[in-house]
């Protein structure tokens, strides 16, 4: 495997680099963008419950808050609820865009690694036929081991940076696509939410009339 890097020059280097960075955000977006962690499950029928009862102090607002993205928005429409349908929601959606920028930490990252790792290889291809060409300005064609270091050098870092860029491709539209799938699962239940207390300040006015 050392001879291998060896042989695609010190391109190798940036491409290793881009790969260790690559696998460390796709471990942590594995982690982060976990279900549970993002959107737990009845959380919002729980927070529901717990604002009838009266239960909801500033400690576990604040421990809601922190639990999740979810929590954050649903924290957001507690503290707006007074105000009305309209600003309750817009606040919760304020809040969403920084709930969702967070969910997108690392991505840009991930997706100019994507990018860059193929056209690293393409360059240590080019100073590969670089070394190539100036191998045989010097010694000619008739001696095949001379021009080996070039053309290997073309071969290796031409396939690393595939073998980089490939994954890095494939997991970066997976991320996104997860994101997307988060973010509407959010809205849902923040729904649920404005819907509840919408109803029951419009069932409270009407029985104020009566």
């Amino acid at each position: 495997m050392f001879e291998i890097i060896v042989a695609g020059g010190w391109l190798m280097v940036p491409i290793i680099l881009c790969s260790i960075i690559a696998t460390a955000i796709i471990a942590e977006r594995f982690w982060s963008l976990r279900a549970e962690k993002v959107v737990p499950k009845q959380l919002t029928a729980q927070v529901w419950q717990w604002y009838h009862s009266g239960q909801l102090n500033g400690e576990r607002l604040k421990g809601i808050e922190q639990s999740s993205g979810l929590g954050k928005m649903l924290v957001t429409g507690i503290a707006n609820m007074r105000y009305g349908r309209e600003i309750m929601k817009e606040r919760i959606e304020d809040t969403g865009r920084y709930v969702i920028h967070d969910l997108e930490r690392y991505l840009t990252a991930l997706g100019s690694i994507a990018a860059v790792a193929p056209l690293l290889g393409l360059l240590g291809s080019v100073t590969g036929l670089m070394k190539v060409f100036s191998a045989v300005t010097r010694h000619g064609v008739g001696n095949p081991q001379v021009l080996a270091g070039g053309i290997s050098e073309i071969m290796v870092a031409t396939a690393a940076g595939l073998v980089v860029a490939i994954p890095s491709v494939i997991f970066y539209r997976y991320f996104q696509r997860r994101v997307d799938d988060l973010a509407i699962t959010m809205e849902q239940e923040v729904l649920k939410l404005i819907d509840a207390a919408h109803a029951e300040s419009t069932a409270a006015a009407a029985a104020g009339q009566e």
